[in-house]
């Protein structure tokens, strides 16, 4: 188990942890796997500063994929990407 530090904003950090947003979209530039724990820390892009607020959140589904492994990678391009969380 590890604890990965990560910048969140605070418009973001708040959906965490009032529980409405539970998911993460991040730049896959780090290791993570179930059973570690990503350390959101709220970072203020105006000062660029920590506020101070973190939450612990504890990944139990990852997958990680590169934006032509579809064969779409233009259109993601042109028209963006949807992260659809369900209830």
């Amino acid at each position: 188990m590890r604890i990965i530090k990560k910048k969140i904003w605070p418009e973001y950090f708040d959906l965490v942890k009032s529980g409405k947003k539970k998911f993460e979209v991040r730049l896959a530039d780090f290791d993570i796997e179930k059973g570690d724990i990503l350390l959101l820390q709220e970072w203020d892009s105006d000062t660029k500063e920590y506020t101070g607020r973190e939450i612990e959140v504890k990944p139990n589904y990852i997958i990680k994929f590169s934006l032509d492994q579809f064969g779409q990678g233009e259109e993601i391009k042109e028209k963006g990407l949807y992260i659809i969380q369900f209830e």
